[in-house]
């Protein structure tokens, strides 16, 4: 039911985008000063998993971790260190202004939102290829960014057009 006066829906309608959107700009902050570590540390990762790799007392389960692939993945995030910061900056500010217009009820906000979340990892995809879907960290990241798109479809109902 709508207020007669003002056409929005009722706050209790649309209290899920509202708690989305918080966890939005948590995950916007996370991925701004995520996306600086890594690029201060690329280079580093690289030489600590070329150094660990030597290690004769490795145990099993870490011999599984780094492998020559891993490794190869790691120095093409160093060699591309740069635009992938780029991207990931650019992509956690398109999310944070994309869930501001959201809370605003702005449907503009979820295209915003869905080009921030979509662009670090065509960027990734693009500078790392098959590297970007290895490992139980990229799998979980994908499957939050599906979960995520599947919540905020589902509340671009109560996103008008303005």
């Amino acid at each position: 039911m709508s207020d007669s006066f003002t056409n929005e829906a009722p706050a209790q309608e649309y209290g899920s985008l509202k708690t989305l959107t918080i966890l939005t700009f948590i995950g916007s902050a996370l991925a701004f000063f995520g996306g600086i570590w890594q690029f201060i540390n690329a280079d580093k990762s690289v030489s600590d998993l070329e150094m660990a790799m030597n290690k004769p007392d490795l145990p099993d389960f870490a011999k599984k971790l780094m492998t020559p692939e891993a490794l190869e993945n790691a120095k093409l995030v160093a060699a591309n260190k740069l635009p992938i910061l780029i991207l990931g900056l650019v992509g956690a500010g398109l999310c944070l202004l994309g869930a501001i217009q959201m809370r605003k009820l702005k449907q503009q906000g979820y295209y915003l939102w869905l080009m921030g979340e979509l662009l670090p990892v065509i960027g990734t995809i693009i500078f790392i290829g098959k590297g970007a879907f290895t490992g139980w960290g990229a799998i979980l990241g994908y499957a939050l960014l599906f979960i995520f798109v599947l919540l905020y479809t589902l509340q671009r109902k109560y996103l008008i057009n303005k």
